[in-house]
């Protein structure tokens, strides 16, 4: 019997290299806790029926053109896209998880664009399996890995612009947590980094995120301070959604 094995990439610089790479049989998390991940964990629990990541904010105008019913969400340096920003068109929402109320999303279809965590999420098109990862749901995250017997699980930090997020690093941490018993065995060094990571900084979590640096940017933003604590809920939101092969995440 082939024991578990468990990997973590650390920065967008290796998350970029997979498409090259055979996954067919590699389940991934891909972790963008601040905030796409968790924006889109939201939408999901709320009612919203499917997302589909886009790359690029062409990408996501063009999915509109094809179905009027879409609804644009997403984000370029923290903010919501506007029509100065997209060329055309002022998108409905922005890539902050306390947008995503049942009133806005609710029977409704999202195309999203963000900086980095959509970008993650493409580049794992291919995979077995690819589950969205936050602090939201990371127990019934957890409960899903196990009940799919993954025997190789590929956890992706998003990061931030070109560099490692200490939030997502942390998050995959957190998850290798509640999988240890299972994965010890075979753990990479970057999943022992994530994990020791996340065990030393278990009791400040919000102390620690709020010092690096995308979390420092968002609090200093009036309208969105509030999404980093909101973000790091441990299981307030208990959906796990899932990229199917067609690019379509559901719950």
């Amino acid at each position: 019997m082939s024991l578990a094995k468990l990997d973590v990439l650390l920065s967008p610089e290796e998350f970029e290299a997979l498409p090259g790479c055979d996954m067919g049989a590699t389940c991934c998390v891909v972790f963008d806790v601040l905030r796409a991940t968790s924006t889109m964990t939201v939408a999901l629990a709320n009612g919203a029926t499917g997302i589909l990541p886009c790359g690029t904010i062409d990408e996501a105008v063009s999915a509109r053109a094809s179905k009027p019913e879409l609804l644009l969400t997403g984000e370029r340096g923290g903010l919501r896209i506007t029509a100065e920003i997209s060329g055309s068109v002022d998108f409905d929402l922005g890539n902050s998880p306390r947008e995503m109320t049942t009133e806005a999303v609710s029977g409704r279809q999202l195309a999203m664009t963000t900086t980095n965590g959509t970008r993650a999420l493409k580049a794992c098109a291919g995979s077995r399996r690819v589950w969205i990862g936050s602090f939201l749901n990371l127990s019934a995250l957890a409960q899903a890995i196990c009940d799919s017997r993954s025997k190789r699980l590929l956890l992706v930090c998003a990061g931030t612009g070109n560099d490692s997020a200490l939030e997502d690093v942390l998050g995959a941490g957190a998850l290798c947590d509640l999988l240890w018993d299972k994965f010890r065995q075979t753990a990479s060094e970057a999943a022992r980094h994530a994990h020791e990571q996340y065990r030393n900084s278990n009791d400040q979590l919000y102390e620690r995120i709020s010092q690096a640096a995308n979390a420092y940017r968002l609090l200093g933003i009036p309208d969105l301070s509030d999404d980093v604590e909101f973000c790091l809920q441990r299981d307030a939101f208990p959906v796990v959604g899932e990229m199917g092969a067609e690019g379509w995440v559901t719950a």
